[in-house]
């Protein structure tokens, strides 16, 4: 635990209070919506969004000015707005996948609530693992840098080349996973409201929402591997790391609701992520180098010329980056067709087969 809560900016009770707030919040959240399930007004999704960012934005706000600099980091609250900027905006880019999942199963909309808060807690869950996991790395071995920073430029790179081929007319394909539980356990095609089973005769089946919440399982932890890595690149607080997390989700599911139509207009998403996230990895590559013991690198010693890219400089490219990739999007995709806005952020948000 000393690797998670040691030199952090919150202490062991501010940890514990944090956890309890999350897990209460979710807690309330899943009763609300499983004692009625609906469809949110536009009013109700509008109202709990500005609630979520207004809260985010405070909280970094009182980081930026309270929190004093420590071992782990160096400047709390603008670390805090770059990593929750960044894992923001890698959320966005799992609602593409969110409106996929919820097309091809035909999730009625007054269900897809409560599916998308399972969702949710699915991912929290996937990147609270993953954060322990990263944290303990860095602790044990610094050189742990050069394999976040090689897989985020390999990610870069795929992103990249996914936001070039517009062509690609391949229709959304369950992963094996999926696949399986299809083939080989008892299920209807009826669905029990937002149970994940159901009674026929005696026999027990899963229904369509137990599919649901698989895939999404699924494809949360493959978004895991992509987004801690980057946060970490933008500090080593994993209490900032959880928090980013926390608030970037928070608030995801109205998003949804509020703005899904003009999300399938960020046509360019993938090449603002693949900017990012190309940053993010050289950024942790010459932190790598500025930290290096490995021995077959200028003999285990740092390397002097490689510099520690300034948490403003990261800050400034990721809000710039985000800015023109949204305004550049909204433009172009304004000339668009809906049938060539779909067909396009189905190519651009397809899933690696799990």
């Amino acid at each position: 635990m000393n690797a998670i809560m040691g030199d952090s900016v919150a202490s062991p009770l501010v940890w514990a209070i944090t956890i309890v707030v999350t897990v209460g919040a979710l807690f309330v959240d899943l009763v609300v919506i499983a004692r009625r399930p609906h469809e949110p007004t536009m009013g109700e999704v509008s109202r709990h969004l500005a609630f979520f960012i207004g809260l985010a934005v405070l909280f970094g706000g009182a980081l930026w000015l309270f929190a004093e600099p420590h071992a782990l980091s160096s400047a709390p609250g603008p670390e805090f707005f770059a990593g929750w900027l960044t894992e923001y905006s890698l959320s966005i880019d799992n609602l593409f996948i969110f409106i996929i999942i919820m097309a091809n199963f035909s999730v009625p909309r007054q269900y897809q609530q409560t599916a998308l808060m399972i969702g949710i807690v699915l991912a929290l869950v996937m990147r609270g693992i993953f954060i322990v996991i990263g944290a303990a790395a860095i602790n044990e071995f610094s050189w742990v840098f050069y394999l976040f920073g090689a897989f985020l430029l390999w990610t870069a790179v795929k992103l990249a080349r996914e936001g070039r081929n517009d062509d690609d007319d391949e229709e959304y394909e369950e992963n094996r996973l999926v696949r399986f539980a299809e083939r080989h356990l008892p299920a209807t095609t009826e669905w029990n409201g937002t149970k994940l089973f159901s009674r026929e005769n005696g026999k027990r089946l899963i229904t369509p929402m137990f599919l649901v919440v698989l895939t999404l399982g699924t494809t949360d932890l493959l978004f895991a591997l992509d987004s801690i890595p980057a946060i970490y690149g933008l500090t080593q607080d994993p209490y900032l790391v959880f928090t980013a997390n926390v608030f970037a989700l928070m608030g995801l599911r109205q998003l949804y609701f509020l703005i899904g139509g003009l999300l399938q207009r960020l046509i360019y998403l993938s090449y603002g992520l693949a900017v990012l996230l190309g940053f993010i990895g050289v950024k942790l590559v010459l932190h790598a180098l500025h930290e290096n013991e490995l021995p077959f690198i200028n003999g285990g010693e740092p390397v002097e010329w490689a510099p520690d890219i300034p948490i403003w400089l990261s800050l400034v490219i990721i809000v710039g980056t985000l800015a023109v990739t949204a305004v550049v999007s909204l433009l172009v995709s304004r000339n668009m067709s809906q049938a060539e806005i779909e067909e396009r952020t189905i190519s651009l948000g397809e899933p690696d087969e799990g």
